[in-house]
């Protein structure tokens, strides 16, 4: 026995040594203590579930190290195919298409768009006649696309900077530029600071999750544009809605949500208010004293999107600010469009400090997006210093959507629900029943019967009486379209994405006014489109 210890003595003393060796070596790593605590505890308390640990890391290890796929290399249960076989195989294989072939409505609606040659501008030259033709189509309200100094200054710039940016703000694509633009934004519309997203469409869909969490309350207007949607359902918010640019639908939903809380004996959360200053679906314009003295009985932040209020309504084009004289800073958060206002690329949200700073770490269409290139940068800050130095840009838009609403205000076989001031006009046609079933129900003459709307749902509450038709109106407005086309004005219906948006909205011919263009310019290119409606529709009947 003693011999026997003795000839194990060495190896003890080695294992010894080695044990001591590793327990110094592990203590020196960060957070070794922290281990060692917790896997005395664990044993003191429960031997067995060291025990299961021990068991679990082995296994572990053994799946990270074992092979992932167990080849058959003998091959005796593979099929054998001839030659012949692999090429009859091979031939009637046919690969699956990435996207699922048009429908006979997407083919037709791809080919009844006009096709431009040379740039898009106020006048644009179509290809399948050969002649120039009015554009009432493209967003180019205050006429800055094609606009001569801004083409030289992005030249320049394209010159000096290269084309894209090559990276996301964060990281090294930010350019002085990007910052001029920003403080140029921020100094326009009168805020502490703005920050640049690279596109518009993601700009209220970031800024959204940005702020609101899971928990937080978001009171949301029914007739909210699509980016908005997604935003709030990246947020995973609690949501309520209200009536479609109905301030006293937004109160009673206001009260409805501070009566639950207190029923439940709910914490206070974080709560927003969410809408549009001129709305995407149809052309309305909300009452933003009106909203903001709402906001603060109810003590709410306000997310205004004024992507198509932004350089195009007020002096000079400040949005809807402006045009109510409403000081910026008592708008939390403000959302608008350089793509849209500037016709530039992308969007900006303006307000304090604070929150600008917040979106530059959790903005993540800012964070992981490239950001805009250059020259548009510097077109967006040319286009600010025009708006800036010429008020008369807006006044003639004014004076071109007033002439434009005197002749269509007249057409009896349509409705229109945008607000007279808003440059973006929506047409609706007339239904032959009483009610006037427009987008949502604040427009709509509704009946004593229908009960308030729901809350907690999107639909609103006028859906049960909507007796319109998508397909047939929309073939009904394409023939318009394509009417007014041939006498050489190019208008669009509103193009909607069927199926995906949460409530489904009335079909619409799209106007968009343009300051390029003169008085009578305008009143002789809406005098073609009220005849190719009169034409069309008349045929209805």
């Amino acid at each position: 026995m003693d011999s026997a210890s003795a000839t194990l003595e060495p190896l003890f003393s080695f294992m010894a040594h080695t044990l001591s060796v590793l327990e110094s070596a592990f203590n020196k790593l960060p957070g070794s203590a922290v281990i060692q605590r917790y896997i005395r505890s664990s044993h003191q308390n429960d031997p067995g579930r060291t025990i299961l640990e021990i068991i679990l890391i082995i296994f572990a290890i053994r799946t990270l190290l074992q092979s992932r796929t167990r080849a058959d290399r003998t091959g005796k249960h593979f099929i054998q195919f001839s030659d012949k076989e692999i090429d009859e195989l091979v031939d009637e294989w046919t690969p699956e298409p990435l996207d699922p072939p048009l429908t006979q409505v997407e083919k037709a609606d791809l080919a009844a768009v006009p096709v431009v040659a040379g740039p898009s501008g106020v006048r644009p030259k179509l290809v399948s006649t050969g002649k120039n033709a009015v554009n009432l189509a493209s967003f180019n309200f205050t006429g800055l696309a094609g606009n001569e100094t801004i083409k030289q200054t992005a030249v320049e710039i394209l010159r000096k900077y290269g084309l894209g940016s090559c990276g996301p703000p964060g990281f090294y694509g930010t350019l002085d530029v990007h910052m001029d633009l920003e403080r140029d934004i921020a100094d326009f519309l009168g805020t502490e600071a703005s920050i640049l997203y690279s596109q518009g469409f993601s700009t209220i869909s970031s800024v959204i999750p940005a702020f609101c969490k899971r928990g937080d309350i978001i009171v949301a207007d029914r007739g909210v544009n699509f980016a908005i949607h997604k935003g709030i359902q990246i947020s995973r918010s609690t949501v309520r809605w209200f009536d479609h640019n109905d301030l006293r639908s937004l109160e009673d939903v206001l009260e409805s949500v501070e009566k639950d809380r207190k029923k439940r004996g709910g914490p206070l959360t974080r709560r927003f208010i969410i809408t549009e200053g001129i709305f995407e679906k149809d052309g309305a314009m909300v009452d933003l004293p009106k909203l903001i003295e709402i906001k603060y009985k109810h003590k709410y932040r306000l997310i205004l999107d004024e992507s198509f209020s932004f350089g195009t309504v007020g002096r000079t084009g400040r949005g809807l600010t402006e045009l109510y004289n409403v000081p910026a800073d008592k708008v939390d958060i403000l959302i608008g469009s350089v793509a849209i206002g500037l016709c530039s690329a992308g969007g900006f949200c303006a307000g304090s400090q604070a929150v600008i700073d917040h979106q530059r770490i959790n903005g993540t269409s800012f964070v992981f997006s490239a950001s805009l290139p250059a020259l548009l940068a510097v077109s967006a800050s040319e286009g600010i210093n025009i708006l800036r130095s010429s008020p008369s840009i807006l006044s003639t838009l004014q004076e071109n959507v007033r002439a434009a609403r005197m002749i269509l205000d007249r057409v009896d076989c349509i409705t229109i629900p945008s607000h007279p001031a808003s440059p973006i006009i929506h047409i609706h046609i007339r239904s032959p029943s009483s009610s006037s079933s427009s987008l949502h129900p604040s427009s709509a003459s509704l009946p004593l019967t229908l009960k308030p709307s729901n809350p907690v749902s999107p639909i609103p509450r006028d859906a049960i009486i909507w007796d319109w038709d998508i397909e047939s109106e929309e073939r009904l407005l394409q023939d318009v379209v394509d009417e007014a086309l041939v006498q050489g004005v190019m208008i669009t219906r509103a193009k909607r994405l069927r199926g995906q948006e949460t409530v489904e909205a009335r079909p619409s011919i799209r106007l968009a006014l343009t300051s390029a263009l003169t008085k009578k310019e305008t009143e002789k290119a809406v005098t073609v489109v009220k005849s190719a409606l009169v034409k069309v529709l008349a045929k209805r009947r």
